[in-house]
């Protein structure tokens, strides 16, 4: 017969550890502070070690804890990967995917008709959200990330790089300063990303017009603002080349210059670590992967 602790006395000990505090594993145990307490304290009776320190502030792990911790936090990973595997239904047709605003608004639903036509039963429910995803805690089965394909255990395959050209509505193309060299950018605003002022900064190094002074700018919190901003006619925004091609072909919008600069960031379809791939998970892979070569093409 196996020596084991009481199962809830561990994960309160774990939830307590990782939050470095009673109070947080409560709320994450929906449990009461006390009751947590009680947990550990009938935990640290059964071993015979005190895994805590306590005083009227915080609670610390012994080193006896951290030790004990790093083995149990391991052994309940492997508890949860063999239950979802055992729970997860292969055949399952249902797959939930959370996508970046832009990526989603620009590209994945004017394609969506094309994967509904091959794959009539399969349902995606689909999130528009520009965090990174916690698999462990989440429902989410699939996301796309916009990076540079480093983050800790997910499974990452890579979509296609991030290129970005200037755009703008044709209307400013027909006014009394068309952007015919770089240098024209002097008589018109510049829209750029929050976060991402260096856009504008790299590429006009790039063109050789590092030192120029745009007539103003336009600050907007995400991509997907700054390339409707440029459609109406607000100033010229950096997009990228394949998301904004549809409002390219249709000509609400224009690329002044042909000159792309490279992000050194991509588009990664992604998901947990190890997670075997249900049937509808493993049909939207192979297909976006397909339809994003066929675009570069």
């Amino acid at each position: 017969m196996r020596r084991l602790p009481p199962l809830n006395a561990l994960r309160s000990f774990e939830a307590a550890a990782r939050n470095a505090s009673f109070v947080g594993a409560s709320e994450e145990l929906s449990v009461t502070a006390s009751a947590v307490s009680h947990q550990i304290k009938t935990l640290e009776e059964y071993l015979g070690i005190l895994l805590f320190s306590r005083n009227k502030r915080k609670v610390e792990l012994t080193t006896a804890g951290e030790q004990y911790l790093t083995m149990i936090k391991h052994a309940l990973d492997e508890i949860e990967v063999a239950t979802r595997r055992l729970t997860t239904h292969q055949e399952t047709n249902v797959v939930q995917i959370s996508v970046a605003p832009n990526f989603l608004t620009r590209w994945l639903m004017p394609h969506m008709s094309r994967f509904q036509e091959l794959y009539p039963d399969i349902e995606l429910q689909i999130n528009a959200s520009m965090g990174l995803i916690d698999f462990n805690r989440s429902n989410t089965d699939i996301a796309i990330y916009y990076g540079n394909g480093e983050w800790d255990d997910i499974e990452t395959h890579f979509l296609r790089k991030v290129m970005l050209v200037p755009v703008c509505s044709p209307r400013l193309m027909m006014g009394p300063n068309p952007l015919k060299t770089p240098a024209d950018l002097k008589y018109h605003n510049i829209i750029y990303v929050s976060k991402r002022k260096w856009e504008w900064l790299d590429w006009l190094q790039q063109a050789g017009a590092g030192g120029l002074i745009p007539k103003g700018s336009l600050q907007m919190s995400s991509g997907q603002l700054a390339t409707a901003a440029a459609q109406e006619g607000l100033g010229v925004a950096l997009a990228d080349s394949t998301l904004t091609s549809r409002e390219i072909a249709s000509g609400r919008l224009v690329r002044p210059f042909d000159i792309q600069l490279d992000t050194n960031k991509a588009f990664y379809l992604v998901y947990r670590k190890n997670r075997p791939l249900t049937a509808g998970m493993k049909a939207f892979k192979e297909w976006m992967m397909a339809e994003l070569q066929e675009d570069s093409e």
